[in-house]
């Protein structure tokens, strides 16, 4: 009799792709939430307590998403163990990206020495643009129209003093380089599923400083419908159920929301814990979910099955289904894990902090 996993992956639609490498990149200094709640007055331990956050990254005054991208691809080609000139397709997906005229993508593609024969773009859809970019990439591999796709989800978010985001606004990235030689991949995509609508939860208009958001529509209108959407989409289109899953990680604005889908769904909590990085780092925004993917891959056996399912504002899902080989084990401990990203940390004070989001917003490069 065959297992749930074999009937499931019997209807999957993208086998022959997957990841043959994977980087991530935090950086080291933190803030707690007791130092910001302290700013303003507030009980820190109700934030904590609501949000499921304790501290958050912040980037030092020379890191922007376009060095946490160059070093997440950078840790990415040295466990895929080839030439960057390879990569045919570079993707860098972000809502902070340095320029609003001029891509991310190509900066990343000089720093790596990637040549010049790659086609390049800054992708944005608020949280998901990472894995907006991973399924591009993924779609190039396998019409063959590259052999290497480079996909990066990174951000350098902002708060408005004051505003809940300030607890939960993040920085860092992850890299993830597709392939479809199977003597290569570390972890296979057997299926993608996508749910989209135009739910304006959370935005940023031009010339704008900080993000606006809908407050409590943010939640049930906007994230839960869409990351159960495009996981149930996903579960129906592949026949595979919820329990089939070694390990599952949805997009974490906070840690409530994706424990609380977790539940939805009746997943254990220790199925959802080795990706639940938010607690740690905050909310990367389009680093969020695929920090998740890389923490689980960092700790994840060969033929287990991991579903991730991201989520962008304005709004919109991806789902999918991976499922790891044994050339994850050989390639693991090539490149920093997440775990030494997150232990490697120095806490600031708020002023240190405000004068980092001051160079970022008024000293970047004209």
């Amino acid at each position: 009799m065959e297992s749930s996993k074999e009937s499931g992956a019997k209807k999957t639609l993208n086998g022959g792709v997957g990841i043959i490498g994977y980087g991530a990149y935090v950086p080291k200094r933190r803030i707690k939430a007791e130092t910001i709640a302290e700013v303003w007055g507030k009980d820190a331990d109700d934030i904590k307590g609501g949000l499921m956050i304790e501290e958050k990254a912040v980037p030092s005054i020379d890191e922007d998403t376009a060095t946490i991208s160059v070093a997440a691809a950078q840790n990415a080609l040295l466990r895929a163990k080839i030439k960057a000139n390879e990569i045919g397709a570079i993707y860098v997906g972000s809502e902070s990206h340095p320029y609003a005229v001029k891509p991310t993508a190509t900066i990343v593609g000089d720093a790596i020495n990637a040549g010049h024969n790659y086609t390049a773009a800054s992708t944005e859809f608020a949280c998901k643009a990472g894995t907006a970019a991973i399924q591009m990439c993924a779609g190039l591999v396998k019409a063959n129209y590259i052999k290497y796709g480079l996909a990066i989800g990174a951000d350098t978010a902002q708060g408005a003093p004051g505003n809940a985001l300030e607890y939960s606004a993040a920085a860092g990235g992850a890299a993830f380089i597709l392939g479809a030689d199977k003597k290569q991949i570390v972890a296979e995509m057997e299926a993608t599923y996508s749910y989209s609508s135009d739910t304006p939860d959370f935005w940023r208009r031009a010339h704008a400083m900080y993000p606006s958001h809908g407050g409590r529509f943010t939640g049930e209108p906007a994230y839960v419908k869409h990351v159960f959407s495009a996981t149930q989409g996903l579960l129906d289109r592949t026949g595979y159920k919820i329990s089939d899953f070694d390990y599952v990680i949805f997009h974490m604005p906070n840690g409530k929301f994706a424990t609380g889908m977790a539940k939805k769904f009746g997943i254990p909590f220790e199925k959802i814990a080795p990706g639940l990085v938010v607690k740690r780092i905050g909310n990367t925004y389009s680093g969020s979910s695929i920090l998740g993917l890389c923490a689980t891959l960092d700790i994840a056996k060969p033929d287990q099955l991991i579903l991730i399912t991201s989520y962008g504002s304005g709004a919109g899902s991806d789902s999918f289904v991976f499922r790891t080989t044994k050339q994850l084990d050989a390639v693991r401990n090539d490149a920093p894990l997440v775990e030494d990203y997150i232990k490697n940390k120095e806490y600031i004070s708020y002023a240190q902090y405000a004068k980092i989001k001051g160079k970022l917003h008024f000293g970047g490069a004209q």
